[in-house]
């Protein structure tokens, strides 16, 4: 692979400027916004998709917001904080362009949602039965669990027996019940099963699951079947096939006209636009390992200790050189955990190199922390 292979990530024809952007700081995240207006216009042409949301959980940064937003997508939050957020980096972003999707959030988020004009989803009969003067007269989707754990890791499931998230199916008539008698319109179902999916088939498979509850809710037009598209873990790995995904739906379409399917990628749109950086500040030889210390790790980026995720990893200082050896890329935060990589073939690398983790554009810089009390990287985005 070369800088000027068309199929190389955005990354590799960009070392001296993503050097450049670290300048004297030891890490930093940095954005690449024309790589999520590309993924947003992929997920656009998808004919049988009525609505692309962004699910901005996945990577929250302002100008990541507003290319979205430009994109002409809309936007899933699962916090009122992060409806504010929004609000604050797009101010013209349209209230109803927002569907708010909270799970066991304080009644007073689904009252701000609604008084602002977000579409707000109900995923518990607690908020229908504690509170349904705040649902009179209101248009709600209801979040189903359609029970098909799906996904890179468990802890990404967000459907099945033990998943906090959603109806049970055979609570869908008393779910109808209780939106009638709260004096609530049902306009949408909701399901989501998990992140990093990559069967093409997933999501009719979903609005299947919709469907056959969708005679209880006879105002229901809109059936959202998620996200969770996943995203290749390193380059040369296959993309999903997005023909075939459109094919799906569009036969799910066919069969059932009555009904228009929206989608809410989050990973999709942002993964591959990130990177982090981060300078080497140790080398060490231990009972035949090689380490190589990271200026940052979990508190920056939890994803390979939460979810055993990989990342593709190289140094940009000596990008292309020959392997050494396998080395494990390690921070320094004291936890046995704190592993960014192992195993990976990396090249002689020195103190004061910059080490590139690539795929860090969704659920990096949003789930970091203040662990140890070492402050996580930072960031910022490029235009071009």
């Amino acid at each position: 692979m070369t800088q000027t292979d068309p199929s190389a990530p955005w990354w590799a024809a960009s070392r001296e400027r993503l050097i450049a952007a670290l300048e004297s700081r030891d890490c930093l995240y940095v954005y690449h916004l024309p790589t999520v207006r590309q993924r947003a216009a992929e997920l656009k042409q998808l004919k049988a998709v009525k609505r692309v949301l962004y699910s901005m959980k996945a990577n929250s940064h302002p100008q990541v917001l507003r290319a979205a937003h430009e994109s002409g997508l809309g936007f899933e939050c699962v916090s009122w904080a992060e409806a504010e957020a929004l609000f604050e980096a797009v101010p013209h972003v349209a209230p109803g362009d927002i569907l708010f999707t909270p799970n066991f959030a304080p009644r007073r988020e689904y009252t701000a949602a609604l008084e602002r004009g977000a579409r707000v989803t109900v995923d518990s009969l607690y908020p229908l039965q504690a509170w349904p003067e705040t649902f009179n007269g209101r248009e709600i989707f209801l979040r189903f669990n359609p029970d098909r754990p799906r996904g890179h890791h468990r802890h990404v499931h967000t459907a099945g027996p033990k998943a906090k998230f959603g109806l049970p199916l055979h609570d869908a008539e008393e779910a109808a019940r209780l939106a009638r008698a709260a004096g609530a319109k049902v306009a949408g179902l909701h399901a989501h099963a998990g992140s990093g999916v990559d069967v093409a088939t997933h999501w009719h498979e979903l609005a299947t699951v919709l469907a056959e509850v969708g005679h209880l809710f006879p105002d229901a037009k809109i059936l959202d079947v998620g996200g969770g598209v996943g995203v290749p873990r390193e380059a040369g790995e296959p993309r999903i096939d997005l023909t075939a995904l459109d094919a799906a739906l569009t036969a799910f379409s066919a069969e059932f006209p009555e009904y228009e399917l929206w989608m809410e990628p989050g990973r999709y749109i942002s993964a591959e636009c990130g990177v982090l950086l981060a300078r080497v500040t140790q080398i060490k030889q231990a009972h035949g390992v090689r380490f190589i210390g990271a200026a940052t790790g979990m508190n920056s980026l939890i994803r390979p200790a939460l979810y055993e995720a990989r990342h593709e990893i190289v140094n940009l200082t000596r990008l292309g050189e020959e392997s050494a050896g396998l080395a494990s890329i390690v921070g320094p935060i004291c936890e046995s955990a704190d592993a960014l990589g192992v195993d990976r073939p990396m090249p002689e690398t020195r103190e004061g190199d910059v080490l590139l983790i690539a795929n860090a554009g969704a659920y990096g810089r949003v789930m970091a922390s203040r662990y140890n009390m070492r402050e996580p990287a930072g960031e910022t985005a490029l235009e071009a």
